[in-house]
């Protein structure tokens, strides 16, 4: 999108909310205390473990239009977004962490109900 809008997946009535109606996806800090909530781990285990159920679905490549990673990572987006990027939450078997990521990159979304 040429002239960068963070806004587009704010809230239930985001222009662009990739949920279904009624449902929003998280903030970082949503996800962020989502992730600090698992007991089976700061891991894909315990992304999996937790009520989100969150799987290791990887991603698509901006690039090449490609799956990656899948079984090996999670990447999920949040709403919150600064500048160019934005912030989601991505795993792997060994640990778990918030990121900035380019938004072309295709991850995962995980709708909350508001």
């Amino acid at each position: 999108r040429s002239g960068q809008n963070v806004n587009l997946w704010q809230g239930v009535s985001g222009t662009n909310n990739p949920c279904p109606s009624g449902y929003r996806l998280p903030t970082e800090t949503e996800l962020n205390n989502e992730r600090l909530s698992w007991t089976g781990g700061n891991n894909a285990a315990g992304a999996f473990a937790s009520p989100l159920k969150l799987p290791m679905s990887g991603f698509r490549s901006r690039s090449l239009g490609t799956l990656g990673d899948v079984g090996a990572s999670g990447r999920f987006w949040s709403s919150t977004g600064s500048g160019t990027v934005s912030r989601s939450l991505g795993f792997l078997s060994s640990n778990a962490s918030m990121n900035d990521s380019g938004r072309a990159s295709g991850f995962a979304v995980r709708c909350l109900k508001d």
